[in-house]
């Protein structure tokens, strides 16, 4: 059914797409440079043994090194001169205090930065500039330069450089090598590193030996910790040290922390926001993934556990109610068509070869351009009548069939829908209880021969079907499908007929019969056949209107919220289920793929890869027991894991666009799903020639 209406206005703007497209990819470079930083893509912490001593010039534990061509330069610090040396941080916790203490002290340090937290933490590194003390690169994520490739080593020197410009506006010319101390740490292949530092100009400080102490000239190496702090306050009350600088002052060097330019300092900047940014995504990643796990986790085992307690209820109501009698009434069914001449007439045929012959049905033709109204007219039973009239929209169509209606009984589907024979005496059943204002029946996939037919499939039964028997125990069911639903007439007239407010009339009219006080059923033994969309156009198309049409009825109805009684308890639990399970669980579900792809990419693969399939089991479990709720062969099972691959980011894609939509406040028209006939296999017999008299006022 595809009518125009009243909301074809204008297209939903384009813009917000481009815009996602171009911050797609802002994200997932700032997340791939958080996986680099932190180690998790051509890691490079874990150091190898030395293959070969430094050459001999330099093993004299000097701790200051320049190599230049085959020449190695050393020095050390003077007598009674130590000179503190902080590796790591900026540390938020003990950073500060450092700079406490060697403000009471009167004293000056040379602290040897990651490029990684200079980037968080640039109020710190400005303090340490301001303060006075000397600034040096720790590479920007502490990797082992000798064991790192090439490509790395280079990035680790440049980023820090990047990060003390963007930070505080410096340069620096000094670099100590990553899990090095004395000089003959800077064995094998880190001495290569170390030659291709100094070619690119830095001078390499290590640590003079521990076998020398004060009153001897010494450069100490401290961290960034709790016992950095305790070992610095140590060395600083030591009497024997007259002097305690920087490492360039110590040696009577100029400062190699220099002004950054203006060029450095914009790159500098737009590294820290590149690396806030994936950071800040990084972290949030796990909130979501609790979330998204935790939501979905309570939406599977809710629906388990509710729909076990449906079947048992249904058991022991069909074993004999005396307050129920059977419901034989005339029934009016009402099929509205738009260009539905593959499907209209299987449709037809299948309501009058129902068990239940009492019927009116009103075919509305709703300015069809084919021949649905001729194939419609040519079907010679006194129970069908065709009404034609212009495109008006499914609301308009069935507000035209309900003013032909001379049933108490109204019976609304779609067009390409199939009837199982005594589905249409099953669905109206539940109506013999007089607060029953609508029930729900069954609604399968007719074409599901092909992958995107059994994905829609799986959907239906998990989470459509599924849904409804849970719905009907917290006696919230918040949709009658337009596939197949039973309406009273006079709950109908109470809320003023079908309303074209919305684009999904079919929410929008259970929503305001729980507000009027009427409940709505689910009767799964009342079957239909439904033709789904057969390509992701189309399906992106139907389940775009659904969705925003859900949104609009949400937003319509939101005082069921506040309300009493039924409606009240219609809100509080059906719309805070909708809210939480179809708006905030799809819009976080993406973190879940991105969570597993990230750790697949840069961290643990096997802890990512169980996450993932330990989601996978739970929903094949769930999935199994709703196909044998169902009556379903459990083979469908096997297209669930590529379900998850396409299908589903296409439904959250679709609930993330929707919202986007609906926040801008852009009316959306229907999309016509073109139609194949494809449910037609499931007409089970031809009508029976009806003899007896049409139902009247």
């Amino acid at each position: 059914m595809a009518g125009q209406g009243r909301h074809a206005q204008r297209r939903p703007p384009r813009w917000h797409w481009l815009l996602l497209l171009l911050i797609l990819p802002i994200v997932a470079a700032s997340l791939l440079f958080e996986g680099w930083t932190t180690h998790e893509v051509d890691g490079a912490r874990t150091r190898r043994a030395c293959t070969s001593p430094i050459p001999k010039s330099a093993d004299n534990g000097s701790p200051v090194l320049r190599i230049t061509d085959d020449n190695v330069e050393t020095a050390q610090m003077p007598l009674r001169t130590a000179a503190l040396t902080f590796d790591g941080g900026p540390d938020p916790q003990w950073t500060p205090r450092l700079l406490d203490l060697l403000h009471a002290h009167h004293a000056h340090a040379t602290f040897f930065l990651y490029g990684t937290q200079a980037a968080r933490h640039p109020e710190l590194v400005q303090r340490i500039r301001d303060e006075g003390h000397e600034i040096g690169s720790y590479t920007y994520t502490g990797g082992d330069l000798g064991t790192a490739s090439s490509v790395r080593s280079r990035l680790e020197l440049s980023l820090t450089q990047s990060a003390l410009a963007g930070s505080a506006g410096v340069n620096t010319g000094l670099l100590r090598l990553p899990h090095t101390t004395a000089a003959d740490t800077m064995c094998g292949a880190e001495w290569t590193a170390a030659r291709r530092a100094t070619d690119q100009g830095y001078l390499l400080v290590a640590a003079t030996p521990r076998s020398r102490k004060p009153p001897l000239g010494v450069v100490r190496q401290y961290s960034h910790t709790a016992l950095g702090y305790q070992e610095a306050k140590k060395l600083l009350a030591n009497p024997q040290v007259g002097r305690f600088s920087t490492v360039t002052a110590g040696l009577g060097r100029p400062s190699l922390t220099t002004p950054a330019t203006w060029t450095e300092r914009v790159q500098g900047t737009a590294l820290i926001w590149t690396q806030s940014v994936g950071h800040a995504f990084a972290s949030s990643m796990t909130w979501a993934l609790g979330i998204a796990g935790g939501l979905g986790m309570l939406r599977l085992a809710m629906l388990a556990f509710l729909a076990r307690v449906h079947v048992r209820r249904q058991q022991r109501y069909r074993s004999g109610a005396p307050w129920l009698h059977e419901v034989t009434e005339p029934v009016t069914v009402l099929v509205p068509a738009h260009n539905e001449e593959a499907g209209i007439e299987a449709t037809v045929h299948s309501l009058l070869a129902s068990t239940h012959r009492d019927l009116q049905i009103i075919v509305i033709d709703d300015g069809s351009t084919d021949r649905t109204a001729d194939i419609a007219r040519s079907i010679t039973d006194p129970r069908v009548t065709v009404v034609q009239q212009p495109n008006s929209g499914k609301p308009g169509a069935l507000s035209t069939g309900l003013r032909y209606a001379r049933c108490d009984i109204v019976v609304m589907i779609d067009a390409d829908t199939v009837f199982e024979p005594d589905a249409l005496y099953r669905l109206i059943q539940p109506l013999a209880d007089p607060v029953v204002g609508a029930v729900s029946g069954n609604t399968k996939v007719g074409n599901r021969r092909r992958l995107l037919g059994r994905w829609q499939h799986l959907e239906y039964v998990l989470g459509f079907n599924l849904d409804r028997r849970m719905f009907e125990v917290l006696e919230c069911m918040p949709t009658v499908p337009g596939a197949i639903g039973a309406f009273r007439r006079d709950a109908l007239v109470s809320i003023g007929g079908v309303s074209d407010d919305t684009l999904a009339e079919d929410t929008d009219i259970t929503m305001a019969l729980w507000r009027a006080g009427r409940r709505v059923v689910y009767e799964e033994t009342a079957i239909a056949w439904t033709e789904v969309p057969s390509t992701l156009d189309q399906l992106w198309r139907q389940r775009y209107r659904w969705c925003y049409g859900t949104l609009q009825s949400m937003w319509k109805h939101r005082h069921a919220l506040v309300e009493v009684g039924t409606a009240g308890r219609f809100g509080r639990r059906g719309l805070t289920y909708l809210a939480l399970f179809q708006i905030v669980l799809p819009l976080f579900a993406p973190m879940v793929d991105i969570f597993a792809l990230y750790g697949v990419c840069f961290g643990d693969s096997l802890q990512a890869i169980g996450v993932w399939l330990g989601f996978l089991v739970i929903q094949l479990v769930t999935a199994g027991y709703a196909l044998r709720l169902d009556r379903e062969k459990l083979s469908a099972l096997w297209a669930l894991p590529l379900q998850l691959f396409v299908y589903r980011q296409l439904l959250y894609l679709v609930v993330i666009q929707s919202v986007v939509t609906a926040l801008l406040g852009t009316r959306l028209k229907w999309h016509r799903m073109h139609r194949a006939g494809t449910a037609n296999q499931h007409l089970l017999r031809e009508p029976v020639p009806y003899s007896g008299s049409l139902p009247s006022k």
